[in-house]
């Protein structure tokens, strides 16, 4: 089990990750949402936003404007690492059932590209 400040870390690699991808494939697959990532074994819920410019921050308080996030992940802490890190794959993360994603099929098309 990885600490808070781990998975904090962890996010913001992930935030400089996406800065890598090309402005083309952004403006292709991206629509600005809002995301909320939950550590299941930390208890703990990180809240970002994506959008063609790039992917804001995640911070541990809900947007002031009280509106729910569209795309939702629930993982371990241990997996979130694993996954920034590129140790775990997304897709088998998910037909593995450990990580959870809550969001429209469009939705997860548009990340499946992304990530």
């Amino acid at each position: 089990m990885a600490t808070v400040e781990e998975c904090r870390a962890a996010l913001e690699r992930l935030v400089e990750q996406f800065d890598e991808i090309s402005e083309d494939d952004r403006a292709k697959h991206v629509v600005e949402r809002r995301l909320a990532c939950r550590i299941s074994d930390l208890g703990v819920t990180f809240y970002g936003r994506i959008h063609r410019q790039g992917l804001d921050p995640f911070k541990e308080v809900p947007p002031e404007d009280g509106r729910p996030a569209e795309v939702k992940l629930t993982l371990s802490s241990a997996d979130l690492i694993s996954m920034v890190n590129g140790e775990l794959d997304l897709a088998r993360a998910l037909l593995g059932g450990r990580v959870k994603i809550d969001a429209s099929l469009g939705d997860l098309l548009r990340l499946r590209k992304l990530l």
